[in-house]
């Protein structure tokens, strides 16, 4: 076993309030795609005229509907994506009353499958969708079965994803948990982010904890303020960290 994770089960042993956040670097061992590395959406040529970033955007979902969910049912929705060792560790961490909240900027609502409680999700799900003239839900099956634009059955308004997109603020209330959880940790434990997405990336600047503790395959901008950075698969560290415990 490296030093590193001795060390990082020596954290997690002497920690009491532990906050993981987390991005698409979590979910890439469950083979969804991130948006960022070389392998990712953002460095697919997904189409001539619009980069990924306006496919995804407010604009482009009032403007152009139809290849809106086209792009959205093709590359954001992964049914057949299930935990992997990463969410089930941060799971079990939460089952010991250590880890009392997870913040994602993922959608794909994984660690909630994985048995995770509180999770703040501050970029949305694509499992929550809802009538955006009477509100009325939908999961994301009635989205991918859908042709064209989903429209609601009971009013015929269109059917909108819970999904936070380009232009678009995020919801004060997930906000307002996040900070209040980073805020009261006593670890912060950072994991499969590249730390570039604002203001989401802005949240770990509310921990005034004693450990603060990257794991990502890459270097990030908050490096240098850690008490441990472990460049290596998240999965693997968590899963070797806690079943350690």
């Amino acid at each position: 076993m490296s030093n590193e994770i001795e060390k990082l089960i020596q954290i997690l042993k002497t920690s009491s309030n532990i906050v993981f956040f987390g991005g698409a670097g979590v979910s890439t061992e469950s083979k969804i795609p991130d948006f960022r590395s070389s392998t990712g959406l953002f460095n697919e040529k997904l189409n001539v005229t619009f980069t990924p970033e306006q496919l995804v955007s407010h604009s482009f979902y009032i403007r152009y509907p139809e290849e809106f969910y086209k792009f959205y049912k093709a590359k954001l929705i992964y049914p057949e994506a299930r935990p992997n060792a990463g969410h089930l560790a941060l799971a079990k961490l939460e089952e010991m009353r250590k880890l009392k909240a997870i913040v994602t900027q993922n959608i794909d609502g994984l660690h909630q499958a994985a048995g995770s409680k509180n999770v703040f999700e501050l970029h949305g799900s694509v499992h929550r969708n809802y009538c955006v003239k009477c509100h009325e839900f939908y999961d994301a099956k009635y989205i991918l079965e859908s042709e064209g634009v989903p429209t609601c059955r009971k009013c015929g308004g269109t059917v909108k994803p819970d999904v936070v997109l380009y232009e678009e603020s995020l919801d004060d209330t997930v906000i307002t948990g996040a900070v209040a959880a980073i805020s009261k940790a006593d670890t912060l434990i950072i994991g499969g982010t590249s730390l570039v997405v604002y203001p989401a990336a802005g949240l770990i600047n509310y921990f005034t904890g004693k450990n603060l503790v990257l794991i990502n395959k890459s270097s990030t901008s908050a490096d240098a303020k850690a008490d441990l950075v472990i460049n290596d698969s998240i999965g693997k560290v968590l899963s070797d960290a806690v079943n350690a415990l």
